[in-house]
């Protein structure tokens, strides 16, 4: 059995010391060709190592063939912006032995049809082929969406298959910077391809103007690489390569991944309802500044403060109070916003988190109950009945929209339908790409207002047969074809 990755540098380390010694100390001719030789052993078991390693985590990788439409590039600026079928490629993880997958919403936005390539396990090495993205000797396999998070850049994947090769979830709490990782993934559609390099930096906002957190890595990321895992020495999944920072539009050492524990959470959300449930305190937090620190007379000069404390939020019952600076969420020190918002919107509805805050002189440890953030349309969920809102056929729970909730979702385009509320991914149905948010306006040109009518539009479409459903989905109507099972 191979040496582990970790024992193999810290045995190298100390041999590197002992070479560096030995130049200085008078020795013989075959007392200073030692350290090399073993330096030389420790390179081929470090070498070795990684190959293992490779093969071990490459079986759980995938490729992700996406067919859809998207923006065409403007030739002429004087010409109207176009829309055309495009062909996107992406790459993702298995997570679980029956088919699930994650990956990048990026890499699945637009969607008409979802392929998934599995890398054969009879060899891991890249073989040579004759086109960028041919995918090896499996054939692709059809991939249902089950779920997307855009604002947290994740997707879940569906295939039929049994038996696959999946990779754990390492603990992010335990990520530190300058820790060996590596990039798997399809970069250019380059299957099957694995880079090294460290962790930059544990946590980073990229953009200040959103909330979400990223590990910043210096291993090569690029186009196709999206939704690829960011893996540890052991094996495990630490991230989601997501992006990177270029002015070149390759690789410059800038990449960045969805940490490992939000991968877990939007997960299991999008694997149990199809969409994402957030989790608050309510507490509004605001970063200290040098001139709100001085204004308010703070006892720091930076970190995390809180602005406001919901009346009747789970905050203001465990006993927060405004101006209290927060230090620690969970054990993990709070040093910005991001960090904060990350932490606690990760914890399930009704989980307990433990926070300790400075009021004044004084460290004060409360523990709060979180809950769920719900925007306007996310209510939908709780209009869900189980027994009369499930829509067999399309595996779907489905909410018939009345003048009431048309009013809430101001933004519709026709207001009648059935709203898609939540997704059934265990469920045998026709294979049609539906999300929740979805509004099913017609089956096969026929108008549908009802979830009655909607099963009866359905079961007039007999097996094995094609239909069209015409769909609202983010201010746009579309056609999604399926075939009924």
């Amino acid at each position: 059995m191979h040496r582990t990755l970790n024992g193999i540098l810290r045995s190298w380390c100390a041999h590197g010391l002992l070479l560096t010694t030995s130049v200085f100390a008078p020795a013989s001719l075959h007392a200073q060709t030692q350290p090399e030789t073993d330096r030389r052993r420790l390179l081929d078991q470090f070498s070795e190592s990684l190959q293992e390693l490779t093969a071990r985590v490459s079986p759980a990788i995938v490729q992700v063939l996406v067919t859809g439409y998207g923006p065409l590039e403007e030739k002429n600026k004087s010409e109207a912006s176009q829309m055309g079928r495009q062909h996107n490629l992406g790459s993702g993880v298995i997570l679980e032995s029956d088919g699930y997958i994650i990956t990048n919403a990026h890499v699945v936005r637009g969607a008409q049809r979802v392929r998934v390539l599995l890398t054969p396990r009879s060899t891991m090495d890249s073989e040579v082929r004759s086109g960028i993205g041919s995918g090896g000797h499996l054939p692709p396999l059809m991939a249902k969406i089950v779920g997307v998070a855009p604002s947290m850049d994740l997707a879940v994947l569906k295939i039929d298959a049994k038996g696959l090769p999946t990779l754990p979830l390492a603990d992010y709490d335990k990520l530190k910077k300058g820790q060996l990782v590596l990039a798997f993934g399809n970069p250019e559609g380059l299957e099957n391809t694995v880079t090294m390099g460290v962790v930059s930096a544990v946590a980073r906002q990229p953009d200040p103007d959103s909330p979400n957190v990223y590990i910043q890595t210096d291993a090569p990321i690029n186009p196709g690489n999206s939704g690829g895992p960011l893996v540890d020495t052991q094996g495990h999944l630490v991230g989601i390569n997501t992006f990177i920072l270029t002015e070149s539009g390759g690789s410059q050492g800038l990449g960045f991944a969805i940490p490992s524990s939000v991968v877990q959470f939007v997960y299991e959300q999008l694997r149990k309802f199809g969409r994402v449930h957030r989790s608050i305190i309510g507490v509004q937090l605001q970063e200290i500044t040098p001139g709100l620190a001085a204004g308010l007379n703070l006892k720091r000069q930076e970190g995390v403060i809180v602005s406001d404390v919901l009346p009747r939020g789970p905050a203001e019952k465990a006993g927060v109070k405004i101006q209290d600076i927060l230090l620690t969420v969970s054990g993990r020190s709070i040093g910005s916003v991001p960090m904060a918002d990350m932490i606690i919107s990760t914890k399930p509805a009704g989980t307990i988190v433990k926070v300790e805050i400075l009021r004044g002189a004084e460290k004060v440890t409360l523990e709060i109950a979180v809950s769920e953030q719900k925007s306007d349309a996310e209510h939908v969920a709780d209009l869900v009945d189980p027994e009369k809102s499930l829509v067999a056929k399309l595996g779907v729970f489905g909410v018939e929209i009345d003048d009431k909730l048309a009013e809430d979702l101001e933004d519709l385009r026709i207001p009648s339908g059935v709203i898609v509320a939540a997704t059934s991914a265990d469920m045998a149905s026709a294979d049609a790409d539906l999300q929740a948010g979805d509004v099913i306006h017609a089956v096969n040109g026929k108008q549908i207002e009802t979830l009655d009518g909607l099963r009866a539009a359905l079961g007039s479409v007999p097996a094995g047969a094609s239909g069209v459903l015409q769909i609202e989905r983010d201010g746009k109507l579309i056609y999604v074809a399926f075939e009924m099972d």
